[in-house]
């Protein structure tokens, strides 16, 4: 389909790509066979794929165990912040063993400002301890092993699997799992079943960056009260088209990148 761009604000990224001639009302695809999901899915994920060709993890990191702490430490806060306690945080307890004999008080003034930092810090004390316990102080690279781990999840296993170990993995975070439901992949709500049943629309060789550029559409464009769908690349395919304004000029206001 032709495009043309709408210019965003300032605050947004750049200008905003978006469908020369957006529907009129949201498509329905009730009678949709699995197959046609399938190919619905994919040309989904080639138009993301070209609307974020810089998507990527937004956690800094150098090695597996940063990742796994700053993924623990994620939980109920933004990235954004997260970014800015783990340089000092990393610097002061850089291997497993450091956390493990890390000082409470001390870690929990650095985690503060992520919030639940009792929790976090009583998470990563036990982390560290697990992993020296366990791994001679080394991240495991699967899957079953690294959900044992104190704080960690598939969420969190999937984010490490995929972006510190190049191992495909799903990640079902909060955007995530509203996007693929807004965009009728699935009705399902359960975090596992939803990692299973998108993992069997797209090959496995694409599932750590699928899983990136929904979380970019979630935060920038498909938001969760007010979705841009004026400035939606793929509002051709999706069928809560109209859940937000779909007013080019409109939509564009609401695009954004995190603060």
């Amino acid at each position: 389909m032709p495009t043309q761009r709408v210019e965003a604000p300032a605050s947004a990224e750049s200008a905003v790509l978006v469908p020369l001639k957006l529907p009129r009302k949201a498509p329905v695809f009730v009678d949709e066979t699995h197959t046609q999901l399938v190919r619905r899915a994919r040309k989904m994920h080639k138009v993301l794929t070209e609307t974020y060709p810089d998507a990527h993890c937004e956690l800094d990191f150098t090695n597996p165990l940063e990742l796994l702490v700053a993924t623990i430490l994620s939980a109920q806060t933004t990235d954004v912040t997260v970014n800015k306690v783990t340089p000092a945080l990393f610097a002061k307890y850089p291997t497993a063993q450091a956390y493990a004999e890390a000082d409470r008080d001390e870690m929990e003034a650095i985690l503060k400002p992520t919030g639940f930092f009792r929790a976090k810090t009583n998470s990563v004390i036990k982390l560290g301890q697990a992993l020296v316990d366990d791994y001679d102080g080394v991240v495991p690279n699967k899957l079953d092993e690294l959900v044992k781990l104190p704080g960690t999840g598939r969420k969190t296993a999937n984010v490490v699997l995929g972006n510190a170990f190049g191992i495909p993995g799903i990640t079902v975070d909060t955007h995530f799992g509203r996007l693929v439901r807004r965009f009728g992949w699935t009705a399902e709500e359960d975090p596992v079943k939803v990692e299973h049943i998108i993992g069997e629309l797209f090959p496995k060789k694409d599932w750590t960056m699928l899983s990136h550029r929904l979380i970019f559409h979630g935060r920038r464009r498909c938001h969760a009260k007010k979705p841009a769908c004026g400035a939606c690349p793929i509002a051709q395919w999706c069928p809560s088209y109209g859940a937000g304004p779909i007013d080019p000029e409109t939509a564009a206001k609401l695009v954004k990148t995190p603060a």
